[in-house]
């Protein structure tokens, strides 16, 4: 027995070693805008932005492919964040009144952003907390203090990075009142105690001098070293902003009333009356200008630049910044609220030439180019609103032909001939991952007809082509639907800028499934109304009629009355299509449910398409349907309600009310985009919740048979075209396989014509197998492996020499996998071979599988497996074909079922899901294929020469040494590691 037992200990140790070489969980990088921004940052010195969020991350962005991530103990939302200058520190304020200490430390060669202290002002004994709550952050220019404004006028000086308070140094003008060192009219003091700071702001010549704004609109000049006022300001309207201009001499202040002020710096007291004071918006009530800048240019006069101050009538609720340079006046129009906004000056000679703009929208960062004439916008390489409109579906495709690739790149930019020319403004840090191995497309389908093609190979995911469907259809589009392209002489002079716009005009529009075929160019999508379109890619544009084949699922079934919504109206006469992928096919469902599985064979040319209520197939080639099977049980009525119409019918009215919500205010043009936001978040909550009422099963519940009056038991999982033997073990045939919800799968043998006689001879198809697993658990996945266990290639895959033929000795396998168990059964007899059981006790049900491709970075050899996403967010790899469970790893919540329902596998062992309703996490299971940030960002070079070694860092205040967290590790792969060029036999 101990023999044995020791025996089995070494295989077992040798098995680990294998699950090493080729499994390692890692959540790799975050790609789009992050959700719920509160605060913007940017570094001069380092060319580095930083943005913060109202969940207590921080996130780094430079040069493309230079990204760090961190998340900040606290559950507090971020409200500043300040680099010091000219160093790779940078501290954050939250929420919660903490200040954080961060830096960019490099460890072998890669940057981590580490935080490395924490601090909280502790004002005198008894003091109200109004005293210490932070309202303003100066980092000085030295590097070495902090000015920290408060609610309750005081300014606290603390030295860093070390966070000590220098309490002599703190400024209190109330007891400077009192001592009479300075003469401010009683009511700015009163016993109102000046109310709190607004601003802190260096004079650009002269470190040593500081300005501090207070909220009744005084302002005061302060001299640091010899602590004392030289000079102070009074204005009548309340306090916004302030902006020192590059001459030292000349303040702006911009005010609560919709004006701003200037006024000269001389050094004499007081001055009551500003130089000028401007109303640009004027006469009529005016909205809070709430942060003004001025930037000199080399020709002429300056740039003016400022947000709100929008007449509070008739544009309260527009969000825009106004620029202002010579002659023109822009009033930029965003969809979403401004939380801040930077300019990008190029030289840092005596003048800097302003080059771009950079403004960070609640849904977006847009940055607009202030070069070139019309000041047209810089098409972003990170932080894209992939939520421009309200994502439905994804789909990833690995490995594309260069010829596909340059084909669809050639397409996106004919659209972008709207952006700047001009480079990516953000520069900072170096970027030193490898090139991607491959080139990869993610897709992704909106709820308003569109398809979006992502660059998904490397760190930073790029917009490619954007494809629309609704030019198909008869919408209720308002043809002047351009909100407010601004006629000549409108005031103010509005122009429309970013893109993310969260209205449908007509909800069937949004796309459910996407499946594309690399070699081919041959996609095809599927939509909530029961509409597929087959495309193809053409390089040219092309005016075609698309007519609808209508497909009858319930196939002359009495007793059946569809009472959701009505097929979307197809155009009758010839659309013209941007040059890209075009329609020539459109298959409709009737009744018109949404499509909850497609499969494309383009060696075939078939399309199978399935809904609530059965499947089919069409022929693209001779664009005709060829058969359909009707799933519904007698007792399915509630298949007939519509879509997601299980939700009790509150969710379902509510809905429907925020559907109306959402109309009205597309016909008012009206954009309250916070209401919006918070609107599609509900919206979101809904159709997750509704969703899992539908499709997913409760938590709880053990495996157990279902009763078959369950309802969407016909519902259509999954469909997948597989050549192999069905009828006899000599004779392999095309053949179509689908899966239902109710655990029974469906075999249909197809005679598919020769090549000579494809547009002639009609495909025939016919019943040949049919299974019902016994608990009745839907049926999420279909995989036939071949006589070598190896899953069958892709149509075209063997064809292009990117695969080797399947095995066709030797039996093949199906595999069934089920919610509840993976069952693998012989073919052609479908004789139950083995099964692997999911734990029934915590409940856990599959919800995404997907086959992937694993290999060790030492070895060429891949080996297939499948990968699992279960309702507790866990992720299992199990080994093909002896269906054992290699690992498991947790990944997502399992209280976050719009992202475990977003979830996304791709070949090679890596994955997308939505972690908000704007950022897919990604992460790798596989120890070959990573992708990840790999940066450094080295201090500039003067601060280096000044002090060679690392920063000290002195003990926090309190004595508690400052603990170094590792937010982000950048894993560090082998050098030595190969390029693989992704050819497999």
């Amino acid at each position: 027995g101990t023999m044995k037992r020791f025996r089995r200990h070494g295989h077992e140790s040798q098995r680990d070693k294998h699950k090493q070489d080729l499994y390692q969980f890692n959540k790799t990088v975050e790609h789009g805008f992050p959700h719920q921004p509160s605060a913007l940052g940017f570094s001069p010195s380092l060319q580095l932005l930083a943005i913060g969020t109202r969940l207590g991350a921080i996130k780094l962005y430079g040069t493309p492919g230079v990204e760090f991530m961190g998340l900040h103990d606290e559950n507090a939302a971020v409200t500043q964040v300040h680099f010091l200058p000219k160093q790779v520190e940078m501290v954050t304020l939250l929420d919660d009144n903490s200040l954080h200490m961060w830096t960019l430390r490099a460890h072998n060669g890669i940057s981590e952003l580490l935080e490395i202290g924490r601090f909280t002002l502790s004002g005198p004994p008894g003091a109200p907390p109004s005293v210490t709550r932070v309202t303003a952050v100066l980092a000085h220019s030295s590097g070495e203090l902090l000015l920290l404004g408060t609610e309750g006028g005081h300014v606290f000086v603390v030295e860093v990075p070390g966070f000590r308070e220098l309490e002599e140094n703190n400024i209190n003008l109330y007891l400077l009142q009192n001592k009479v060192i300075i003469q401010i009219p009683e009511d700015y003091v009163g016993r109102r105690n000046l109310e709190c700071v607004e601003a802190l702001h260096e004079n650009p010549l002269n470190p040593r001098q500081v300005l501090i704004g207070y909220s009744r609109g005084l302002m005061v000049l302060w001299d640091l070293d010899r602590q004392r006022p030289i000079q102070h300001f009074l204005g009548t309207q309340q306090l916004e902003s302030v902006w020192w201009m590059e001459d030292g001499v000349n303040i702006l202040s911009s005010h609560s009333d919709g004006s701003y002020c200037q006024w000269t710096v001389t050094g004499e007291d007081p001055q009551t009356e500003p130089e000028n004071q401007e109303m640009p918006y004027g006469a009529f009530p005016c909205k809070a200008i709430s942060k003004i800048i001025q930037v000199p240019s080399k020709q002429g006069p300056p740039f003016l630049i400022f947000s709100g101050g929008m007449p509070r009538a008739s544009y309260g609720d527009r969000h825009c910044i106004s620029v202002i340079h010579s002659k023109t006046h822009e009033a930029l129009d965003f969809t979403s609220r401004i939380i801040d906004f930077f300019e990008r000056c190029f030289k840092k000679h005596s003048f800097g030439e302003p080059s771009a703009l950079v403004v960070l929208v609640e849904e977006e960062l847009v940055v607009v180019d202030l070069q070139s004439e019309g000041w047209p916008v810089i098409q972003t390489p990170y932080l894209v609103p992939l939520h421009c409109s309200a994502i439905t579906c994804s789909h990833h495709v690995s490995s594309i032909p260069l010829k596909l690739w340059e084909r669809v790149q050639a397409a996106g930019a004919l659209q972008n001939t709207h952006y700047s020319r001009k480079p990516w403004p953000i520069i900072g840090g170096q970027n030193l991952a490898p090139d991607p191995p491959q080139r990869d497309l993610l897709l992704t389908g909106h709820e308003d007809g569109t398809v979006r093609f992502w660059d998904a190979s490397g760190v930073c995911l790029y917009p490619m082509y954007k494809l629309s469907t609704a030019g198909v259809f008869l919408t209720d589009a308002d043809p002047n639907d351009n909100m407010n392209q601004g006629s000549e002489g409108e005031w103010p002079p509005f122009r429309k800028v970013g893109c993310f716009d969260p209205y449908s005009d007509d909800p069937r529009l949004g796309i459910q499934k996407i499946h594309l075929c690399k070699y081919s160019g041959y996609l095809t999508v599927a939509g909530t109304a029961g509409q597929i379109l087959i495309m193809e890619l053409n390089d040219e544009a092309a005016e075609q009629m698309v007519e609808a084949t209508v497909v009858d699922l319930l196939h002359g079934q009495e007793g059946f009355r569809w009472k959701g919504q009505a097929r979307l109206d197809v155009r009758e006469e010839p659309v013209l299509f941007p040059p890209g992928f075009q329609p020539f096919a459109l298959v409709q469902c009737q009744p018109p449910a949404v499509v909850t599985a497609i499969a494309l064979h383009s060696e075939w040319k078939l399309v199978a398409f399935g809904t609530s209520h059965g499947f089919g197939f069409y022929d693209y080639h001779q664009k005709n349907n060829i058969m359909v099977k009707c799933t519904l049980n007698p007792s399915d009525q509630m298949a007939m309600e519509g879509p997601l119409s299980r939700v009790k019918s509150i969710k379902k009215s509510l809905r429907q009310s925020f559907r109306r919500i959402r109309r009205s205010r597309v016909s008012m043009r009206k954009h309250h985009t916070t209401n919006a936001a918070k609107l599609q978040e509900i919206n979101a909550r809904l159709e997750a919740e509704a969703l899992q009422e539908m499709e997913l099963a409760p938590v709880q519940r053990k495996i157990e048979a279902r009763s078959s009056d369950d309802s969407f038991t016909g519902l259509v999982r999954t469909l997948y075209f597989a050549d192999t033997f069905v009828s006899d073990s000599s004779h392999s045939t095309p053949s179509l396989w689908a899966g239902t919800n109710g655990g029974a799968v469906f075999a249909y043998v197809l005679r598919v014509p020769s090549l000579e006689r494809r547009a002639e001879d009609p495909v025939v198809a016919h019943a040949a197998k049919e299974i019902q697993l016994m608990h009745r658990a839907p049926v999420v996945g279909l995989v036939v492996l071949d006589g070598k266990g190896a899953p069958l290639p892709e149509p075209l895959e063997v064809a292009h020499d990117l695969s080797r033929s399947p095995e066709m000795h030797g039996s093949h396998h199906l595999l069934v996998v089920s919610e509840e168990q993976f069952k693998l059964f012989t073919l052609p007899k479908v004789s139950s071979k083995s099964k692997l059981k999911l734990t029934a006790v915590d409940g856990s049900r599959v919800r995404r599988v997907g086959v992937a491709w694993f290999g060790s970075r030492t070895d060429e050899q891949l080996e297939s497996s499948l990968v699992v996403l279960t309702n507790q967010g866990e992720l299992h790899v199990i080994s093909l074909p002896s269906i054992k469970m290699m690992v498991h790893y947790p990944c997502i919540r399992r209280e976050d079922v719009s992202g475990i329902a977003s979830c996304v596998f791709t070949k090679y062992g890596q994955g997308f899901y939505l972690m908000s309703p704007s950022e897919f996490e990604r992460f790798s299971l596989s120890t070959r294929w990573v992708v990840e940030p790999r940066c450094l960002v080295e201090a500039p070079l003067q601060m280096r020469l000044k002090n060679p070694s690392s920063p000290v860092h002195r003990d926090q205040p309190d004595g508690v040494p400052t603990e170094h967290r590792y937010l982000q590790t950048q894993s560090v792969i082998d050098e030595t590691m190969p390029h693989y060029n992704l050819k497999f036999c």
